[in-house]
């Protein structure tokens, strides 16, 4: 989510994007799994509530929903990240970590409060990172916020804690930057095991220098040290965290030039003139961000005037002069959070000063950079010095947000978080291409439009939902993702051809409030060693069980939960390697079969043949699956999917030299 952050520092803005708030219903209803896509869709019509709202369930199968604990309720969930049986999920309100390893029962292992936004979590090993980016979040942790404009007690950028005791983190490094650290990823490289790095992706405004020496909001022509137009690395010793310090500050955005935008839906332009109308008729309040106008509801503007009245030390309500106090100082408070738009001194306008998201994919050097109007390849083979190796802009995006790269490196995904994360853009009126994920094929380095994937069920205007936080499952030899789109729910789709990305599962809930816009709905959605794991913004911590359908076997799934990480951070994607075993060989004789690749008659001799393996030990199983794979090598040349029948045979053939 992008700029909710400054905006929650400055306390009056969870409000412009979001808010968590309750609304109750009664009845619940779920969907058993289905070999074809359900018509009508039962997404569409569910009722509103809280942890009662109504469920739409395909193919796959909730095993628990975990409400977040006391001291995290009405905060803002944020992102996962993992440590061996543990997920620790983010907040505004610092981190929670869950004891997953029973999936249908989590437990809560730590509540560890340490406001900021957006707490963006990664571990490594020990350590734990955590993001900071608005202007209340303190060193110390504190809840009290930071009111001086100017503070040593700030901390905007990452915090570094160690969790050896999980139930008893410390805090042991921390590293300011400029800009704060709205996300960041962890680069673990193959080559240098002493240390990790942490690209820092900040987009808020550039704090004073009186605060962190050297902080330049000046273009780079007239100050080369500008913190405009560049990310950070920071190189983290891992037995010396507290020794973790900016090593690099590469300027990975030059030359690019402003991105062509899509401006508003007819539908919305007109609503948005009626709405802005009617609050200048009725003494609304109304900001400018971005070059537009926006209207600040009274659930925003409340607390602010109560500051205002207490502030004065009065009591009631707040009066016409307090009115007119929170409408002079809002410009001042809009600035401070947006800083000025940078502008080129000579030529067109410049091109986005920091990515919101960079993923990285260490092991094939490359990493996908998600950087408001662009998406970027990166050459990474080099950590501390990233280079760009191109770029695309698509004026169908509106906010480049995150990035995912397939497991064989020969394509990338985008999603593109229009309207920030806190508006309704699933609507029937709002346009496919918009809002959605862009999938683009990795040819000679170079990235070449496929196709657009959107959740596919319209949503109410009470609904934020927009393109979000997700992952890849490990499903052998296919492309699939789970993916969060917010008050949309859950969506796990299978990108494999490019150009045709398709449905096969989802979850959702009604919207939180039937009657208005609760900021809510899941953040991220995350495949880890078997299980679905989200964290939903206002609901909590929730996970799921892929079932098995007409899209999906149970072979496969079962070789997706062969696979096992001891940590995972999404946005530092892992190799995934399939270990051997019988479930790896019979979910590529289902992926042939559905796809008629090879001959139903071998097809079936060979599951015959697999099935007979698996009964036997030692040297008879070596021999038979040794048999099965040379026969499927032997044919391949003749089979409709050639190259899925040599992955066959190869995985029999592995399989064969792992039996003892």
């Amino acid at each position: 989510m992008r700029f909710a952050a400054p905006m929650l520092s400055l306390s009056l803005a969870a409000g412009l994007l979001m808010a968590t708030a309750c609304a109750h219903s009664t009845s619940s209803s779920s969907m058993s799994s289905s070999a074809a896509a359900p018509n009508p869709d039962p997404r569409v019509g569910l009722h509103a509530g809280v942890m009662d709202a109504g469920e739409a369930v395909w193919n796959l199968k909730v095993d628990s929903k975990n409400p977040p604990s006391p001291k995290f309720a009405g905060e803002t969930n944020s992102d996962l990240s993992f440590t061996g049986h543990y997920a620790i999920q983010g907040s505004y309100n610092g981190y929670q970590v869950w004891d997953i390893a029973n999936p249908s029962k989590p437990s809560l292992e730590t509540a560890y409060v340490c406001p900021a936004s957006q707490s963006d979590v990664s571990v490594y090993k020990n350590l734990l990172f955590v993001s900071g980016e608005g202007l209340s979040a303190r060193l110390d942790c504190g809840a009290e916020g930071v009111p001086d404009t100017v503070s040593k007690e700030r901390l905007r950028g990452l915090r570094i804690f160690d969790i050896s005791d999980l139930a008893n983190p410390k805090n042991v490094g921390n590293v300011q930057t400029c800009r704060g650290s709205h996300t960041h990823t962890v680069v673990v490289d193959p080559k240098d095991s002493e240390n990790v790095y942490v690209y820092i992706s900040g987009s808020a405004s550039v704090r004073s220098p009186s605060e962190l020496p050297g902080c330049s909001n000046a273009m780079p022509e007239s100050d080369t040290s500008s913190a405009l137009f560049r990310i950070e690395v920071i190189k983290v010793p891992v037995a010396h965290p507290e020794q973790a310090a900016i090593v690099n500050s590469p300027r990975i955005f030059e030359n690019l030039v402003a991105p062509p935008k899509h401006g508003d839906t007819p539908e919305d332009s007109i609503a948005k003139v009626k709405e802005l109308a009617d609050a200048r008729a009725h003494g609304g309040f109304i900001v400018t961000m971005h070059g537009e106008d926006r209207v600040l509801s009274d659930q925003y503007t409340g607390p602010m005037l109560d500051s205002i009245v207490a502030a004065r030390k009065g009591t009631g309500a707040p009066t016409a002069a307090d009115s007119a106090t929170l409408r002079e100082a809002l410009p001042h408070i809009i600035a401070a959070m947006m800083g000025p738009e940078p502008k080129a001194e000579n030529g067109p306008p410049p091109g986005p000063t920091q990515c919101h998201d960079i993923t990285v994919y260490p092991a094939i050097g490359l990493a996908g950079g998600a950087c408001e109007g662009y998406g970027l390849l990166l050459d990474i083979s080099d950590p501390v010095h990233p280079k760009r190796i191109d770029a695309v802009a698509d004026s169908n995006f509106s906010y480049w947000h995150s990035a995912t790269l397939n497991n064989d490196g020969t394509k990338a995904l985008f999603s593109d978080e229009w309207g920030g994360g806190g508006q309704a853009k699933c609507r029937a009126t709002d346009k496919r291409e918009w809002g959605a994920d862009a999938i683009f094929t990795i040819v000679d380095r170079k990235l070449h439009f496929q196709s657009y994937y959107k959740l596919p069920a319209p949503q109410t205007p009470e609904e934020n939902c927009v393109a979000h936080n997700g992952s890849l499952i490990p499903i052998p030899g296919r492309d699939v993702m789970v993916q969060a789109w917010y008050q949309g729910g859950i969506s796990v789709f299978d990108w494999t051809d490019a150009a045709h990305p398709k449905e096969i599962a989802f979850f959702d809930r009604g919207p939180m409030d039937s009657t208005r816009m609760v900021g809510a709905g899941y953040w991220s959605a995350y495949w880890y060693n078997g299980v679905i794991v989200t964290s939903e913004i206002a609901r909590g911590l929730d996970i799921f069980d892929l079932t098995p359908s007409a899209f999906l076997s149970q072979n496969e799934i079962d070789a997706a939960k062969s696979v096992h990480f001891d940590y995972l951070n999404v946005q530092g994607q892992p190799r995934i390697v399939w270990p051997a075993t019988f479930a790896l060989a019979r979910a590529y004789l289902d992926q042939l079969e559905r796809s008629k690749g090879l001959d139903a008659g071998r097809i079936a001799a060979t599951r015959s043949a697999l099935a007979d393996a698996e009964k036997a030990s030692g040297t008879a199983r070596q021999d038979a699956l040794t048999k099965v794979a040379t026969e499927l090598d032997g044919e391949s040349g003749g089979a409709g999917d050639a190259a899925k029948v040599r992955t066959l045979a190869g995985a029999v053939r592995q399989l064969a030299g792992a039996t003892t």
